[in-house]
C-alpha cells in the first residue's frame, strides 16, 4: 500500500462512538485507505501523532457563510476549530436566488436578522448570480481551505418569485406555489442540500420589519418540501417560533411538513434559563413524532445561547440610549472620548433605551450578564452576574455594566446569557447532549459579527465537557462523535464524520491536553473595513481537508482544498485500497 499521508501513532478517535485506540490513519488521494494499529505500507509525508488526539474533521449544520464563502477564502472562525465541513443557508436566509432589483431586500434581511453590516455586503457580493445553480458555480469558482454545503433559504425564494408581494408577507397564490416548488426542485437538483425557513418572531431587518417567510402558511411550506420528496433527498431545517409559541405547537407544524414531504428535519432548540423545563415539552414532541416514523433532530449549542457587548460590538446596555445614539457612528476611539467624560456617563447612565431591534432590547438582562474576559467563561458563578454585583455593592446594574464595558481601555465584554443556562448551569444540557436524535450545531460562523462568536463551539465542547468541567463530563468518543459522524448523518452527508477506508480525509490531529479555547477578539478584516468577533484556539497541530493540511500547529498553511458538496453524499460502497 502507498499512501500520500500518514498520521502515525496516535490516539485515534474514529467518530463512530467506539473506544479509541492507538494507531494509523493513511490516506491517498482525497480517501482515508488504512485506520487500524500499523499501516503496512510506505507513505509520501508523516505526521507524528504520539502523544495526540487523531479525529474526523469536524461537521458545523448551522452557519451562514453565505457571503464569507463569496468574499473568503477561510471559513474563519471555523476552520480554526476543526471544522472541515460547513452548511450554510440556514435559518431561511441568504443570497440566492435573487434578481438584482431584489438585491437590497435581501441585504436588509441579513443585516437585521445575521447582523452582517449593509456595507460588508455591498463591498464583498459581487452579484455574479441570480439563479441558485449560478450561485452554485460562483460558490464554485472561488477557492476556500474547507468544504461548503448549501440549503436553499426560504426568504430569497420567496422574494424570487413574488417580488414586493414577498416582501410584504402577502400569501402565495397558487400560481406563486407552482413557482416556488420549481425552483427548488432546481435548487435541489443544482446541489442543495435542503430547504431551510423561519418562523421566529424576533428575525427582522434592521429597521425592524418581519423577514419574508415569516408566518408563511403551512401549505406553502409543504409546496416547496414537495419538491425535496419528488427528488428524493434533502433536509428541512426551520427555526420555531418560540418562545413566543409554545414547543408542541410549534414542532407540530414542522411535523406536518416532514410528514408530508417524508424527508428528515431539524430545528433549533434551547433550553431557557428559569422558570419550568419546557424544553422538555419540545423532546416529547420530538420523540411522539419520531415514534409514528419521522426523523427530527433537534439542534443544540454545548453552552450558553446569547450574545457579547461591548461598546465596539452591536449591542450593549446603552445601545438604545439617546446619549449613545449621538455618537454611536463615531469611531471607537473618538467615543471613549465621551464615554470617559464623567457628565456623559451620568447622562448615559441616567436615561432609558427607546425602542428598537429585539435583539438590542435584550441587553438588561442583568442578572444573566456576566463580565467575559480572557480565559472566557461560558459557565459563570451567579454571583458575578451585573445584577448581583450591584445589589452586593449598592450600585446600580447600568453603574457596573458600564465600568466592565469601559475595563481593558475601553474594551471590555459581557456575556449574555439568554438561554441554555437553567438555574444558572450548564447541567441540563448534558442529556440533551447524550439523546440519540440530538445534534450540535448552532455555530453561526458568518453571521452575527459583532455580537457572537460560537463556531467555537467544538473547542469548548473537547475542553470543557470532555476534559475541564467538575462533574460528569461527556467522554472524548461522545464529544468526537457529536462533531462528526452525527451532525454528517442528519444532513445527509454519509461520506464524511468517520476515519475508515473510503471515507473523505478530512482529520484533526489535535494536543488534548494542551487545548486552549481564547477569548474572543473584535478584528477589521471583512470588505470595507468591517468588523467581526473572532475567536481562537491552540492545540490543533494538523488539520486535514480532502487529503491536504490546510493548518498546522494552529497557522493556515494557505492550502485550498476546499469543495462544494452538492447534494447528499453516500457512504463509502466499499473499502478502498491501494
Amino acid at each position: 500500500m502507498k499512501a500520500d499521508l500518514l498520521i502515525r501513532g496516535g490516539t485515534v478517535v474514529d467518530g463512530s462512538g467506539r473506544e479509541p485506540y492507538v494507531g494509523d490513519i493513511a490516506i491517498a488521494g482525497d480517501r482515508v485507505i488504512f485506520a487500524g494499529a500499523c499501516f503496512p505500507g510506505e507513505a509520501s509525508n508523516v505526521i507524528d501523532a504520539a502523544g495526540l488526539v487523531v479525529t474526523p474533521g469536524f461537521v458545523d449544520i448551522h452557519t451562514h457563510y453565505d457571503g464569507q464563502a463569496i468574499w473568503s477564502e477561510e471559513l474563519s472562525p471555523s476552520s480554526s476549530h476543526g471544522v472541515t465541513t460547513v452548511v450554510m443557508g440556514n435559518c431561511g436566509v441568504g443570497f440566492a436566488p435573487c434578481r438584482a432589483q431584489d438585491h437590497q431586500a435581501l441585504i436588509r434581511v441579513m443585516e437585521g436578522v445575521e447582523d452582517i453590516p449593509g456595507v460588508v455586503m455591498a463591498e464583498g457580493l459581487p452579484w455574479d448570480w441570480e439563479t441558485f445553480p449560478e450561485y452554485m458555480a460562483a460558490l464554485d469558482r472561488r477557492a476556500r481551505d474547507i468544504d461548503v454545503a448549501a440549503l436553499l433559504p426560504h426568504s430569497p425564494l420567496r422574494v424570487y418569485v413574488m417580488g414586493e408581494r414577498g416582501v410584504r408577507r402577502e400569501a402565495a397564490t397558487p400560481e406563486d406555489l407552482a413557482q416556488m416548488k420549481a425552483v427548488a426542485r432546481e435548487a435541489i437538483d443544482a446541489g442543495a442540500i435542503g430547504f431551510a425557513t423561519s418562523r421566529l418572531l424576533i428575525h427582522r431587518t434592521k429597521a425592524g420589519e418581519l423577514i419574508p417567510s415569516y408566518a408563511a402558511d403551512t401549505a406553502e411550506l409543504k409546496a416547496i418540501a414537495e419538491a425535496l420528496k419528488e427528488a428524493d433527498t434533502g433536509v428541512l431545517q426551520m427555526v420555531l417560533d418560540v418562545p413566543f409559541a409554545t414547543w408542541p405547537e410549534e414542532i407540530a407544524h414542522l411535523a406536518a411538513v416532514a410528514e408530508s414531504s417524508g424527508r428528515p428535519a431539524t430545528f433549533t432548540l434551547a433550553t431557557n434559563n428559569t422558570g419550568p423545563a419546557i424544553w422538555l415539552d419540545a423532546l416529547s414532541a420530538v420523540d411522539a413524532a419520531n415514534a409514528r416514523g419521522l426523523d427530527i433532530a433537534p439542534q443544540i449549542l454545548p453552552r450558553p445561547v446569547g450574545m457579547v457587548s461591548a461598546w465596539a460590538l452591536s449591542t450593549h446596555p446603552f445601545c438604545l440610549c439617546p446619549a449613545y445614539l449621538a455618537i454611536a457612528n463615531l469611531p471607537l476611539d473618538q467615543q471613549l472620548v465621551h464615554l470617559r467624560d464623567p457628565a456623559f456617563r451620568a447622562t448615559l447612565i441616567a436615561q432609558s433605551p427607546q425602542e428598537g431591534h429585539p435583539l438590542s432590547m435584550m441587553t438588561r438582562n442583568w442578572d444573566w450578564m456576566f463580565p467575559f474576559g480572557d480565559p472566557p467563561r461560558y459557565e459563570p458563578d451567579a454571583e458575578t452576574s451585573i445584577g448581583a454585583q450591584a445589589r452586593a455593592q449598592g450600585r446600580s446594574p447600568e453603574d457596573v455594566a458600564y465600568d466592565v464595558l469601559m475595563d481593558r481601555d475601553g474594551q471590555g465584554m459581557i456575556l449574555n446569557t439568554l438561554g441554555n443556562f437553567h438555574e444558572g448551569t450548564l447541567d441540563a444540557l448534558l442529556p440533551v447532549m447524550r439523546r440519540e436524535d440530538t445534534v450540535m450545531g448552532l455555530g453561526d460562523g458568518g453571521a452575527h459579527y459583532g455580537a457572537i462568536c460560537d463556531a467555537s463551539y467544538p473547542s469548548f465542547l473537547l475542553t470543557y465537557w470532555v476534559r475541564d468541567r467538575a462533574g460528569e463530563r461527556l467522554s472524548l468518543a461522545e464529544a468526537v462523535r457529536a462533531l462528526s459522524a452525527k451532525p454528517a448523518r442528519v444532513m445527509g452527508l454519509q461520506d464524511r464524520g468517520l476515519l475508515a477506508p473510503g471515507y473523505k480525509a478530512d482529520v484533526n490531529v489535535i494536543d488534548i491536553a494542551a487545548l486552549t479555547l481564547h477569548a474572543p477578539v473584535i478584528r477589521h478584516d471583512l470588505p470595507g473595513g468591517g468588523r467581526r468577533l473572532d475567536q481562537g484556539a491552540t492545540g490543533y497541530a494538523a488539520t486535514i481537508c480532502n487529503g491536504t493540511v490546510i493548518r498546522r500547529g494552529d497557522q493556515p498553511t494557505g492550502a485550498r482544498p476546499g469543495r462544494v458538496v452538492r447534494g447528499s453524499q453516500a457512504a463509502p460502497a466499499e473499502t478502498l485500497t491501494a
